[in-house]
């Protein structure tokens, strides 16, 4: 079996994407998803030049394929040259299951649990007066059979990050979310990198005592040794690497057990091959996976593949609930009930595209990352 073509389409939906399709002579197609969010159309260029290397091949070859496009640019592949690989590389393990007629975490182990946990993206506007629609909103998942709840910390100026509010703001929310829903949900808070480290450090030790499940990129991403600093000084389960790439981005966080959770992203961070050896170094250091997923349905159903597979995981995230969005390009979704993802007996990935009408929807508008501003007119991170 040959690879006979690599398309790529970057799609605008209710947020940009880009999806690929891998055909070969057989017949047998694949799907993938890259995940450089406001970057699809230079991931775009990437993915129809590492076609050229891939084209004529064997797509069987996952590791030697995901090799040969990182390393044939002597310089090793950056974000946008791993987004690329990683939506190649998830749409190769699509070929291979239906090649061999097994799902894909079959071909990674197997299955290692019956269902995957997950939390959504609970609504909340972003302002002070917003507890009410989020202690709704916690609720109606609650309800649903979430074990989880996850929002942002609050930005509560207009367009500016103040470190001070936002922290004070979200004590009050959680703790109005563990007194409303009890002792039984585990909470997730997502800081988007957006305190300083005296705040996040504040932070963490305010709401030790409410026991969050986790907090999520307390600090900036660009050197996952700041955490050392952070590790030091608080006590509450830590989650970040949502924007590290490759195994190398993980390794000081991993190796010195920096953080609780490991948060790759599948469409960033090397795609399938990528995860399943993150998720096993993990594992030597007690560290569970929660892989970031806030994408489409390739997204999703990957990540769902090496979480069936992978021992040590604590949650997935589900921004979208699988089957209630984009059901005109993707027909067959991954199985989901009450807050988990079922295992689907289907070969590959388990889901189907329509190609169709996947080229009717428009390319992403340009643009950049929601900006933001600290109170003095410096920039902050979205």
């Amino acid at each position: 079996m040959k690879i006979t073509s690599v398309r790529s389409y970057p799609v605008m939906t209710w947020r940009p994407h880009l999806f690929v399709i891998i055909e070969t002579d057989e017949g047998i197609h694949g799907v993938g998803e890259a995940g450089l969010t406001w970057q699809e159309m230079s991931v775009h260029a990437a993915i129809n030049r590492l076609s050229s290397l891939i084209i004529g091949q064997d797509p069987m070859r996952t590791q030697h394929l995901w090799q040969l496009m990182f390393r044939s640019g002597f310089f090793p592949a950056d974000s946008v040259g791993c987004a690329a690989i990683s939506a190649i590389d998830i749409a190769l393990w699509d070929i291979k299951g239906k090649a061999l007629n097994q799902p894909v975490y079959n071909l990674l182990g197997g299955l290692v649990r019956e269902k995957i946990a997950c939390y959504p993206h609970n609504q909340v506007s972003e302002n002070e007066d917003d507890l009410d629609n989020l202690l709704e909103s916690c609720k109606k998942t609650w309800d649903a059979g979430w074990k989880f709840v996850r929002w942002g910390m609050p930005i509560i100026d207009p367009a500016a990050v103040n470190g001070a509010k936002s922290v004070r703001e979200s004590i009050k929310q959680i703790s109005a979310i563990r007194e409303t829903l009890g002792d039984e949900v585990e909470i997730c808070i997502d800081v988007h990198t957006r305190l300083e480290t005296p705040d996040a450090i504040r932070f963490c030790r305010e709401i030790e005592e409410l026991r969050p499940f986790f907090i999520e990129d307390a600090l900036r991403s660009e050197s996952p040794e700041a955490y050392r600093y952070l590790r030091k000084h608080v006590n509450v389960p830590i989650a970040a690497g949502e924007q590290w790439s490759t195994k190398w981005g993980f390794r000081s966080a991993i190796e010195e057990e920096l953080i609780d959770y490991v948060r790759m992203d599948l469409c960033l961070v090397g795609g399938i091959s990528e995860a399943m050896t993150i998720a096993r170094w993990a594992e030597t250091h007690y560290i569970n996976i929660a892989p970031h997923n806030p994408l489409g349905p390739i997204s999703t159903a990957a990540a769902a593949h090496v979480c069936f597979a992978t021992s040590n995981l604590g949650v997935l995230e589900m921004a979208k609930e699988p089957g209630t969005v984009l059901t005109d390009i993707f027909p067959t979704q991954t199985l989901f009930d009450s807050g988990h993802v079922i295992p689907s007996n289907e070969p590959g990935l388990g889901i189907t595209l329509d190609e169709n009408v996947l080229a009717k929807y428009p390319l992403p508008t340009d643009g950049f990352a929601p900006q933001l501003t600290k109170a003095d007119g410096s920039i902050s991170n979205w």
